[in-house]
């Protein structure tokens, strides 16, 4: 049978119809092609070809839409794109290379020399270095302040302030921000807030609907779900996320056609993995209060965590990921993450396998001395992503780190 004696399948819209998330991880953003596909396609072309050059130039110069060159133009990536902006409920997203070109494309894009941003401070090592190393070059300024305390964040803003950034459940300590009580005050000052939701994902949290303007996550993370690609992905208003979508074009920090098909598998179980990695991070928070050599466990699912009630607030889980300080210095951390055996040492997080690391000196290791001190992050803590293994072989392999100290 020829190809023309196919009638190419309509795609259906569901990231703007009135569908559950599970049904919009599922099927929002998909296009069919002229094949009639079911699964998603994967688009690993670098360029497009046009039937004439009347229609090259028209594609170039915006006059009609279409694909140009895959660094800004893809079918698999915009697929990817459509998805999340229906999990999100925003008007548009833009994918980038990693978490981290999100972010970097986000404050180049959106601040301009003299800016200033706001901060909390208790975010991941790599956005304290990019704010402190590289935005400073371009005279962007920022001040760090506790996530918790509203009054801080207030006390912090200046006239030249046009952005919040806000990491919530924060990383590896659990700190919450307020979000609908942050981007008020942002909103009060002329400034946007961006919240990173890599921890939560939409599944467990969705900050636009709390009032943030901007959200971006690192979908290396649960978005994927089982440690296969590196990216990122920035959802927002689509005034914003043009700026952004303009920078990746010329700047060039995309996401690759095959990457993005990746996650968009990873997206379609997103909603059950989310709540069967909060089930198994509780089970072992719980546990893990109850055992010698354990001075202290942060998960904001515990009912002594100081923000739990905002936590059950603002989010419909707690997520899988834990920290826990052991008794002794940075020496005892280290034997306890040798003794295991099954959990990954590793610095991701988000992945069906457990992972475990050492704060101060992987993902936090560039911080300052002081700043590590002013974010809560000792020598003798212990991040703990939480997999989806059985719950008993996960505390087997902890209980020999226990012995270890």
């Amino acid at each position: 049978m020829s190809k023309s004696s196919f009638e190419r399948p309509e795609r259906i819209q569901f990231e703007d119809a009135d569908y559950e998330f599970s049904t919009l991880a599922i099927r929002a953003g998909q296009h069919r092609s002229d094949e009639g596909e079911h699964n998603d396609a994967i688009y690993p072309t670098s360029s497009f070809v046009y039937s004439s050059a009347r229609e090259a130039a028209a594609r170039f110069g915006g006059e009609e839409e279409g694909n140009i060159y895959s660094r800004f133009t893809n079918p698999t990536v915009n697929a990817f794109e459509r998805r999340m902006a229906a999990l999100e409920g925003a008007e548009r997203a833009v994918a980038t290379s990693s978490g981290m070109a999100a972010i970097l494309s986000t404050c180049l894009s959106l601040l301009k020399q003299g800016d200033h941003v706001v901060c909390s401070r208790s975010v991941f090592g790599s956005i304290v270095s990019l704010f402190d190393k590289y935005l400073s070059r371009t005279g962007i300024s920022v001040t760090y302040v506790d996530p918790t305390d509203i009054n801080a964040w207030s006390a912090a803003v200046t006239p030249a302030t046009r952005m919040f950034f806000l990491e919530t459940p924060s990383n590896p300590l659990a700190e919450l921000g307020d979000i609908a009580a942050i981007a008020q005050l942002a909103h009060q000052n002329d400034a946007l807030l961006v919240v990173d939701n890599c921890f939560c994902t939409p599944a467990l949290q969705q900050p636009l609907k709390q009032g943030a303007d901007i959200v971006v996550h690192s979908a290396t993370k649960y978005l994927d779900g089982q440690g296969r690609c590196v990216g990122g992905v920035v959802v927002g208003r689509d005034k914003e996320m043009e700026e952004v979508y303009g920078f990746i074009r010329t700047g060039g920090a995309c996401l690759s056609p095959f990457n993005a098909w990746v996650f968009m598998k990873g997206l379609e179980t997103l909603e059950l993995r989310m709540m069967a990695h909060s089930a198994n991070a509780m089970a072992i928070a719980l546990w893990l209060q109850q055992q010698s050599g354990i001075d202290k466990v942060y998960f904001s699912g515990l009912e002594e965590h100081p923000q739990h009630q905002l936590a059950k607030q603002q989010q419909r889980a707690f997520g899988g990921v834990l920290a826990f300080e052991v008794s002794g210095d940075k020496e005892a951390a280290w034997r306890f993450i040798d003794a295991t055996q099954m959990i990954s040492i590793t610095g991701n997080l988000g992945d069906v396998k457990s992972t475990i690391t050492h704060p101060g000196t992987t993902t936090h290791g560039r911080m300052s001395a002081e700043a590590k001190a002013a974010a809560g992050i000792q020598d003798n803590l212990i991040r703990l992503s939480v997999g989806l293994e059985s719950i008993e072989d996960i505390k087997r392999d902890l209980q020999l780190g226990l012995a270890a100290i």
